[in-house]
């Protein structure tokens, strides 16, 4: 899915002030999201890094205003453990936000062990599905708990983002 935002960089600004009553500041990873919002080329985003940087913000509460408004476009939006207990309904969905992939832990239903963000990344891949990812950890830390596999696929659906600094959080 292409994504195809006029005028990016001042909606997202707009955003941030709204949602951080006009404290928030821009940074300059921020660029890469818009550019991101600019257009797309049907890749997701991962965005990773230091806490308190505006992750979740944006892409849990700013980017699907965006696509909803602009794109008429529905994101659903879970945390790590919630795509963990609902893996085959969040499977269903065409545009997942997830927030702190790697807190989850392994998903046992029934006796059944299921690393749950794999088989999603792995969905995502198969099927064209658009994934909006945030987390703390680092690439090498998502690979060293997802393998080399899951990693090369969010290599190939999305455009990485690395969020790094101090928190902004007073």
């Amino acid at each position: 899915m292409n994504i195809h935002i006029p005028e990016a960089k001042r909606i997202l600004w707009s955003g941030i002030k709204y949602f951080t009553q006009d404290k928030g500041q821009w940074l300059p990873e921020y660029n890469e999201v818009v550019n991101w919002l600019t257009g797309n080329n049907g890749r997701g985003l991962l965005c990773f890094g230091n806490c308190g940087r505006g992750k979740t913000l944006i892409c849990g509460k700013i980017i699907p205003l965006l696509l909803n408004h602009y794109c008429r476009k529905v994101v659903s939006c879970y945390d790590a453990q919630q795509m963990n207990a609902n893996l085959d309904e969040v499977k269903k969905k065409h545009i997942i936000y997830v927030d702190d992939i790697g807190t989850e832990n392994l998903s046992i239903k029934y006796g059944e062990k299921r690393l749950a963000f794999a088989e999603l990344a792995d969905e995502a891949e198969k099927k064209g599905k658009l994934l909006i990812l945030t987390t703390n950890l680092t690439i090498d830390e998502l690979k060293e708990k997802y393998g080399e596999r899951t990693i090369d696929r969010l290599r190939a659906i999305t455009k990485t983002i690395l969020f790094s600094g101090a928190s902004l959080r007073k």
